[in-house]
């Protein structure tokens, strides 16, 4: 078993569960699924832009990302409907697990000047969006290899009701989150 995820039934549902006063464990919010999208703009003049963002995002998540299109046809962008223009993954179980924890205690301490994650990108629901300027930071990148540098979005779905809860549960798991 990984060690967040045992971390998480011995320690962290006990403290959820008396710290919001919880009748039942299935109260007790728990993190869903993981979400990493990388937009990838200059797909558009350069097809192999995404493959490379594929292999990368391949190899940072442990599983093949899914290709991304264009909803909307934006003539400023010379983009039309149906173009691949990013990648995404979504992580459940073990893998996400496994994500998370190299995210908290090796990528995210990685990143220069780090005061650590914003607290605020909740969205009212107890989910978290996570920026990330560079794919540099995550150990598995190869810095030779790299052509150039892409941010990623990284959404942590949990099942609690409000952003409270959601922050105690992931503050608990470890995430390094901006001292005010």
């Amino acid at each position: 078993m990984n060690r967040l995820k045992e971390k998480y039934l011995t320690e962290i549902v006990p403290a959820l569960t008396e710290e919001f006063n919880y009748t039942t464990i299935m109260q007790v919010p728990k993190v869903d699924k993981i979400v990493i999208n990388m937009g990838v703009g200059e797909a558009i003049q350069d097809p192999k832009a995404l493959e490379e963002a594929v292999a990368e995002l391949t190899q940072i998540a442990g599983q093949k990302p899914v290709i991304t299109k264009a909803r909307k046809s934006i003539a400023n962008f010379k983009l039309r409907e149906g173009m691949n223009i990013g990648c995404k993954v979504t992580l459940r179980g073990e893998r996400m697990y496994e994500f998370l924890d190299k995210l908290i205690s090796i990528s995210l301490p990685r990143v220069r000047d780090f005061h650590g994650v914003s607290s605020t990108a909740f969205d009212g629901r107890g989910n978290y969006t996570l920026g990330i300027r560079e794919q540099l930071i995550f150990p598995e990148i190869n810095f030779d290899k790299v052509n150039k540098t892409r941010g990623m979005d990284i959404v942590v779905v949990t099942t609690a009701q409000t952003d409270d809860e959601g922050r105690s549960l992931l503050r608990r798991m470890g995430m390094p989150f901006e001292r005010k």
